[in-house]
């Protein structure tokens, strides 16, 4: 009777995020992963076995985080780990599952280093990272032919390798291109006023920005007002993410380059079905957190499917090109790196009557913004 008991048990996945602190995002991601977890298990769970999310807070701290970890395995005696949004966390959590030889999905941190130099057998990555993004912007930046740029970013682990891998990609693509300006405030606690005039006194042709979130706002209402884009280029990575883009209203710029979720407008069978399950569960349209937590879910679920349950062996052996279909189509996980293939939306950002929208948009399949195996060889240890 044990045995039959166990076999029905939940099977149980902690998810470990900066729900207080990154609520724009982290609120319909939640609801996201809800929507996949009903949608799993009304389909019979995995072999008959249901899953249950276990969530906890990490209050965007390393540590908070890494407690939260030990206190999901020891007291709640979840299966595996996902989760995370900041860069400097999901680099906690890889390091967590690697000493303590468990699974772990990243979901959302998109520092490369989670696949690269810290990576490790245990943790995979669903969301298109870093360098992924910036590759997808910097062939746009390359067709503007401005030699002048200035650079704004936050200062961590996210905002630091965007901005060095943009500059390296850029100098690759258009080798006269100078950086002539770097604004790097800390995370949440941008001082807009004095970042807009540094930038604007540099004089740049053209300004690559990595800002998010509320400090993407201030720093957009700073520049409007002192007319820092007036006939400057712009090029914004995750600007377009209807979480931060949604709040700038009536200030949304015109005509920025940038990768981002235009819900909206994607046509394509796989997206109107999970728009279609969404508005009906909730009655509010998806954010890219929705997808980004829907799609983490259905990969674990996806993983246990073919691994025939959550054992941390015979997952980490699933995972190794796992194919599923995602709202944005199919996307597979690397066994080079870990890494899936979901892409991103690229496009230009509009004020339609007050209200921030992308136009002109194109899906960036991620799988062509990847390193070659040779190339990840050389970045990331042998696991």
């Amino acid at each position: 009777m044990a045995g039959a008991a166990l076999a029905q048990a939940p099977i149980r996945i902690g998810e470990i995020n900066s729900y207080k602190a990154q609520p724009a995002f982290l609120e319909p991601y939640r609801k996201g992963m809800e929507l996949a977890v009903d949608e799993v298990n009304a389909a019979g769970g995995i072999a008959g076995r249901k899953i249950e999310l276990i969530i906890r807070d990490d209050n965007a701290s390393p540590g908070d985080a890494v407690r939260a970890a030990d206190e999901l395995l020891a007291r709640e005696k979840v299966d595996v780990l996902m989760g995370s949004f900041l860069s400097h966390i999901g680099l906690a959590l890889t390091d967590y599952a690697r000493q303590k030889k468990v699974f772990f999905l990243a979901a959302e941190p998109l520092t490369d280093k989670i696949v690269w130099e810290n990576g490790n057998r245990y943790t995979y990555r669903l969301r298109a990272s870093t360098y992924m993004q910036v590759a997808m912007l910097v062939p746009e930046a390359a067709a503007l032919k401005k030699k002048r740029w200035a650079i704004v970013y936050p200062n961590y682990e996210y905002g630091q390798s965007a901005a060095a891998t943009f500059k390296r990609l850029l100098k690759q693509a258009q080798p006269d291109v100078e950086f002539v300006a770097e604004q790097a405030p800390p995370l949440g606690k941008v001082d807009a006023g004095s970042v807009v005039q540094a930038l604007g006194d540099a004089k740049p042709d053209a300004i690559f920005n990595v800002l998010f979130a509320a400090d993407l706002s201030r720093f957009v209402r700073e520049g409007n007002t002192r007319g820092l884009f007036q006939g400057r280029e712009v090029v914004s990575l995750l600007t377009g993410e209807p979480e931060y883009l949604d709040p700038l209203k009536n200030e949304a710029p015109n005509g920025w380059t940038v990768t981002g979720y235009p819900w909206y407008g994607i046509n394509t069978p796989e997206h109107q079905a999970f728009l279609k399950a969404y508005q009906a569960k909730f009655k509010d349209h998806p954010r890219l957190g929705s997808v980004v937590g829907y799609a983490a879910v259905q990969s674990l679920a996806a993983g246990m499917r073919k691994a025939g349950g959550a054992d941390t062996e015979k997952l980490i052996a699933a995972f190794k090109g796992l194919e599923l279909m995602s709202p944005f189509g199919p996307i597979r996980y690397r066994p080079e790196d870990n890494q899936s293939t979901m892409g991103a939306f690229v496009g230009k950002t509009r004020n339609d009557g007050g209200k921030g929208v992308m136009v002109d948009f194109r899906y960036a399949d991620g799988a062509r913004f990847q390193p070659s195996a040779d190339e990840v060889k050389k970045l990331r240890p042998a696991d």
